[in-house]
């Protein structure tokens, strides 16, 4: 029986569909930029990271409260299993898209919080009133306020960039709209959050290239409002004092058992974790001896249970999460996509120094989260989705047609080779 001849492959028709279906495959598998991916691997670590140490530290407290040693970090892993898909979701839509939706965001926010201080709707936590109850939900509008103004702010900045170097004109419109919603939050006495808020907005727009002397005006009347909500409150005060208390430090004085229990206990925990930490898990602070573990001083915990290991690897994590924010603002080919990095840039890594500062005891107790890491569900969505944003603006446009390019070139050269291995047989 003869063989059926060898087919020579080298030798085949050039088949276009296939060279077609493959660029159209590497455009829904977009290549993306060496930025995204380090934003997006920093974050994750960080939340997985978090999900971990907030386990970890709030056993203690859910059996207490819940008569469950879990029920905290499900509850948390659920906003977890919620935020990141929207982050994913929020880093494929374009800048249009977010412009569109800043308005209406930063009304929503504004009149979800006008209800939390002017209503019985808000609930007071810790002396400040900053949380909603509605049906079984309870959620922060603060944190909303967050990333509308992140939103707002990018697309204010894209409208009036041409005068950024007008006070008037410019800025001043910018500061009344941003303060006013600001504003809101401080009525609810979190002057955490307010601070952080203010030096997100002021910060953004020093990053993005106003003149420092522009915004001199803003900062020192937020510096001015600032010491008269401190003195306003006999809460508040009494952080300030015990902060600058010298009987804080060596455990002594009346007021150690009240106003220092929480610096004292912060500082007790990160002594006893060392070098290499007591052990995950193992923590003694969280026996009901620190209060909020899980929360504001979760990174005592984790200096008690990791050590100064642990917290070196989690601060040089956020030096990581700023560096990929930093790129992404340096690479910002438009004006939201500048805006919008500087602000989440200024806002999530101000917010980590701060709550960084007062566990180690450089800022007074502010009540501001670790973000990414502590317990709390609002600001776990919300920073994720801001992020997502930063996410959706440092997306490589034109990777998809480089890689069709590419691929129209390696198709154009196999069939030039053919051609030419054709002629050279005949």
């Amino acid at each position: 029986m003869a063989t059926p001849p060898r087919v020579n492959r080298s030798q085949e028709p050039d088949r276009p569909g296939i060279s077609a279906a493959r660029i159209r495959l590497g455009r829904v598998f977009r290549v993306e930029s060496a930025d995204y991916f380090l934003l997006l691997g920093t974050t994750l670590f960080l939340v997985v990271f978090g999900l971990v140490m907030v386990l970890s530290a709030s056993v203690v407290q859910s059996h207490l409260e819940d008569e469950s040693f879990f029920a905290q970090a499900m509850r948390q892993g659920l906003y977890a299993v919620f935020g990141i898909p929207i982050m994913l979701i929020a880093s494929r839509m374009p800048e249009q898209f977010w412009m569109r939706l800043a308005w209406p965001a930063l009304l929503v926010s504004c009149l979800l919080q006008f209800l939390v201080v002017a209503t019985g709707l808000g609930i007071t936590v810790g002396g400040n009133t900053n949380w909603i109850q509605l049906g079984p939900v309870q959620f922060q509008p603060s944190e909303l306020i967050k990333v509308a103004l992140v939103m707002w702010l990018g697309l204010i900045v894209t409208k009036k960039e041409a005068l950024l170097g007008d006070f008037v004109h410019g800025i001043l419109p910018i500061i009344l709209v941003g303060g006013g919603a600001i504003g809101l939050v401080l009525l609810g006495g979190d002057l955490g959050t307010v601070m952080v808020m203010g030096a997100m907005l002021l910060g953004a727009l020093f990053l993005i290239g106003v003149r420092l002397r522009l915004l001199l005006p803003p900062i020192f009347a937020a510096i001015i409002v600032f010491v008269l909500v401190a003195v306003s409150s006999e809460n508040r005060m009494r952080r300030i004092t015990s902060f600058l208390d010298a009987n804080c430090e060596s455990g002594g004085g009346g007021d150690a058992v009240n106003d220092c229990w929480q610096i004292l206990h912060g500082s007790f925990a990160l002594a006893n974790g060392g070098i290499f930490g007591v052990g995950l898990g193992n923590s003694t602070a969280k026996w009901s001896w620190l209060p909020a573990a899980d929360n504001d001083f979760i990174f005592a915990i984790i200096g008690e249970e990791l050590g100064l290991v642990g917290a070196i690897v989690v601060i040089a994590m956020f030096v990581v999460l700023a560096v990929a924010l930093g790129r992404v603002l340096r690479a910002a080919r438009t004006p939201f996509a500048r805006t919008v990095s500087a602000a989440v840039l200024v806002w999530v890594i101000g917010q980590a120094c701060v709550n960084i500062g007062v566990v180690l005891g450089v800022f007074p107790v502010l009540g501001v989260p670790l973000p990414l890491v502590s317990a709390g569900g609002t600001a776990l969505l919300t920073t994720l989705f801001a992020i997502g944003i930063v996410l959706s603006v440092a997306r490589d446009p034109e990777a998809a047609s480089r890689l069709a390019a590419k691929a129209e070139a390696r198709a154009a050269a196999r069939k030039a080779s053919r051609a030419s291995g054709t002629r050279a047989a005949r």
